[in-house]
């Protein structure tokens, strides 16, 4: 506890009384580069997804001609395709001095949610063997859920944009 702390004026990060100002600011930051994080995990499941689909047979074909996993790399790609676009408009923002903590949970929700969904349906892909040590889709998973719980969690991040967009709207 820091309870009678002085801190000299030219040590302060930015006016007193707006730390914890500050301080979401630099979660606003840190829920990009999650965004980027869960976007990289949410593409590997898929390119290890769609890799492999083309390499199992069964049936005496590629499970890839299978209608049931053509809709769900179709799914994966257009999550992973609109999280990327969630994750650059946001960087942009940030980069152009604008406001942008709204589009950084926006993008830290949806990439994060994406990479969990991608890396689930690349284990189904897999089958049995996506859920040994040996494929790396295994580990995607448990990567991806962690994009979920920090930095602030989805209900969190849910919390953020809706506050944002009552503040938008509001009379």
């Amino acid at each position: 506890m820091f309870e009678g702390c002085k801190v000299p004026q030219d040590a302060l990060l930015g006016k007193e009384g707006e730390g914890f100002k500050i301080a979401m600011k630099t979660l606003d930051g840190g829920r990009i580069g999650i965004a980027a994080q869960a976007l990289g995990i949410a593409q590997a499941s898929l390119d290890a997804a769609a890799t492999y689909s083309h390499e199992r047979k069964a049936f005496g074909a590629p499970i890839s001609s299978l209608q049931a996993i053509q809709f769900k790399l179709a799914d994966m790609a257009s999550k992973v395709e609109a999280s990327r676009l969630l994750t650059w408009r946001a960087a942009q923002l940030k980069d152009s001095g604008e406001e942008y903590g709204k589009e950084a949970a926006m993008a830290k929700l949806f990439a994060s949610e994406a990479a969990t969904y991608c890396a689930h349906q690349a284990i189904q892909v897999y089958g049995g063997y996506g859920y040994v040590t040996d494929f790396p889709v295994e580990r995607y998973y448990r990567d991806a859920r962690i994009t979920e719980i920090y930095e602030g969690t989805s209900e969190v991040q849910r919390l953020v944009i809706a506050g944002a967009i009552l503040k938008e709207y509001a009379p």
